[in-house]
């Protein structure tokens, strides 16, 4: 890993010529490789090869690349494969005469033009790449001046106003999953676990826990795999020389570093525990998430303001608070042809966003707490109208430390439409 760590951006590598170099077996470096690019090291890429690539943060995820530009239009490469990993910056229509459209070309953009040699020409040598659409091709010595720029030239089979929405989409669900609080974005990876060894003994967890204060460790085996976890319960009445191989409890609950904060709030609380193992696919311990870091990104994540055309957003955006003297917890708004099922009327998935969206608001203003959902029933009285007015109330029937339990009832101007039952598991105070 050091030495792909330490090769320039762009440079090939193969698992023979590494194993070579580093005097290491071909299963060594096709394993480090392979490590690399899960790490996103390196990059391999059909009839390119395994290339060291400048390791992208989660913060630039929404800048496309040229690479992934390919899979997403299903396009071909005809030259400038150098160049697949450059970012865009934005994209250019070619629907104009070349004299106007040189004015929207800069370094860093793509051109989605049609058969127009001149364009191509003319993009390439203002530092963009080029995609031509409607499946045409280009000439060799455009291919050879894509090659000489490090700038690729890409093909799709479908025509210009398909390819840009399939790209304006992509760069949206980018958007979306950036603001997406992952377990990677909050634990400390440099930061040391305290763990234990199998051969250990129950008078070392005990001088463990009165060292570092706490309870809970987990258990690896000598390839540094979690494979238990030792707590004060498996310890208490006990002998000291007891094996942690024999008290430990078993396939322990652990996690992965690309969940979200969100999934792994939910796992603690449902368990009970406060520490959780977070590992790779080999359940290699990368480090621990503590109850208390998990909170606190949970209370900075329900401030921040969602971003992306999330369906959830779409269907809540024409919904408003309103007051009278009977509730404050009314939400008016109406029903549109897009939030339409299968026979004309609205769809019953609809239907139970806008009740859970209703209950998300008056457990957050109410409790100033967040949750997540454990049960659901709802009725449907009977099929709600397109374009009706309707009013959602939700009542807040009981509510501790731990949970809360919703009635919510959706009017239209017939009276009672849909009711629903709702078991919310809360997460904690803000």
């Amino acid at each position: 890993m050091q030495y792909i760590n330490a090769l320039e951006i762009g440079t090939k590598l193969s698992v023979r010529t590494m194993a070579e170099e580093l005097e290491v077996s071909e299963g060594t470096a096709y394993k480090a490789i392979k490590e690399a690019e899960a790490a996103g090291l390196v990059s391999t890429k059909e009839r390119i090869g395994t290339v060291r690539i400048q390791r992208r943060n989660r913060e630039t995820l929404e800048r496309l690349t040229f690479g992934e530009v390919v899979e997403i239009v299903q396009g071909e490469l005809f030259g400038g494969s150098a160049g697949l990993d450059n970012t865009l910056h934005k994209f250019v229509i070619g629907a104009m005469e070349l004299d106007a459209m040189v004015r929207y070309i800069d370094a860093g953009s793509l051109l989605i033009v049609g058969n127009r040699e001149g364009a191509h020409r003319c993009a390439l040598e203002q530092g963009a790449g080029v995609l031509i659409t409607g499946g045409f091709g280009t000439s060799e010595e455009i291919k050879r001046l894509a090659d000489v720029k490090g700038l690729p030239i890409l093909s799709s089979k479908y025509d210009t106003f398909t390819v840009a929405s399939m790209i304006n989409r992509a760069m949206f669900d980018r958007l979306i999953r950036q603001k997406i609080m992952l377990v990677e974005d909050i634990v400390t990876y440099s930061r040391p676990v305290e763990t234990m060894r199998l051969g250990e003994t129950k008078n070392d967890y005990m001088l463990l826990a009165a060292r570092v204060g706490g309870s809970r460790f987990p258990v690896l085996d000598d390839r540094g795999r979690v494979v238990g976890m030792m707590t004060a319960k498996d310890a208490e009445g006990e002998q000291d020389t007891q094996l942690v191989d024999k008290l430990m409890t078993r396939s322990p609950i652990t996690a992965a570093p690309n969940i979200p904060i969100a999934s792994a709030a939910h796992t603690m609380a449902a368990e009970g525990i406060d520490l959780l193992p977070i590992v790779d696919k080999n359940r290699k311990l990368l480090a621990a998430l503590s109850r208390t870091e998990v909170l606190e990104a949970m209370r900075y994540a329900g401030k921040q303001k969602e971003s992306g055309e999330t369906f959830d957003e779409l269907i809540g955006a024409g919904f408003v608070k309103k007051e009278n003297e009977q509730s404050d917890w009314l939400y008016e708004g109406r029903i549109t042809p897009q939030m339409s099922g299968t026979f004309g009327t609205i769809s019953e998935g609809v239907l139970v966003t806008l009740m859970t969206q209703a209950a998300r608001v008056l457990i957050r203003e109410m409790g100033k707490r967040d949750y997540i959902i454990e049960s659901m029933t709802t009725y449907f009285v009977r099929p709600i109208q397109l374009e009706s007015e309707v009013v959602i109330q939700p009542s807040l029937l009981e509510m501790s430390r731990k949970s809360a339990k919703l009635e919510i009832e959706l009017k239209d101007p017939s009276g009672l439409a849909a009711k629903a039952m709702l078991t919310a598991q809360l997460i904690d105070p803000y």
